[in-house]
């Protein structure tokens, strides 16, 4: 199997190409160059954690908006304070990067996602604001859409770096020495809070909305 650090990175800024589909290939980089810590991380985020505690800091405590369900209207805001937003609207995200970026696809701009609140947080809250229905977290689309930018990021840099390094072309396999000069970068940490800081000044697209016909009847394959 070859692989191209080149090919590689211009995926990461092509907005047509999913991360679901660029990070088997960047698993097998990763496997082809022995970064055993990098090929993990990125299996992680393609798979998802087992829970939060192992999760990166980009997907933890990711802040959202409670709503309530009001049986005339359906999902509204809900009465709470700042400090009880702070509390309680926000949540981790463990699943993989092709769930995430599933819902991203199948969703417009300016919609989000609800998730319940658990039920000691639910009843805590509602005794509060002295309201009795259902409550929820709603976490945007463009929450799930940085996350997926951040991965996306994090993977761009580690590419300019390895190109940095002189691994450019097409390759079927790494000589010793070519694997021993990149050893270092064998770190998804330092990529990926780079990633976080900078993901906004790099050239990486925001998740793309499918269109009328593709959320009708699934992607084209």
């Amino acid at each position: 199997m070859s692989a191209s650090v080149n090919h590689l990175q211009e995926r990461t800024l092509d907005s047509a190409e999913l991360l679901e589909q660029i990070m088997p290939s960047a698993i097998t980089l990763a496997m082809m160059l022995r970064q055993k810590k990098m090929a993990a991380w990125l299996r992680n985020e393609l798979d998802g954690y087992e829970d939060e505690t192992a999760a990166p800091p980009y997907r933890r405590d990711l802040p959202g908006h409670i709503v309530a369900r009001s049986p005339q209207y359906g999902w509204i805001p809900a009465p709470v304070n700042e400090d009880q937003t702070r509390e309680h609207g926000h949540l981790s995200l463990v699943d993989g990067t092709k769930v995430l970026e599933k819902f991203c696809v199948g969703c417009k701009k300016g919609d989000g996602n609800r998730v319940q609140l658990e039920k000691e947080a639910m009843a805590t809250l509602q005794k509060q604001i002295n309201l009795s229905a259902e409550l929820a977290i709603n976490l945007s689309r463009d929450v799930y859409s940085q996350l997926l930018r951040t991965v996306r990021a994090a993977i761009y840099l580690w590419t300019i770096e390895l190109m940095g390094r002189g691994l450019e072309g097409e390759h079927n396999h790494y000589t010793a020495d070519q694997r021993s000069s990149v050893a270092d970068l064998d770190d998804p940490q330092r990529f990926w809070r780079r990633a976080m800081e900078e993901v906004n000044e790099l050239p990486i697209p925001d998740v793309k909305s499918a269109g009328f016909f593709e959320r009708m009847f699934g992607r084209a394959s």
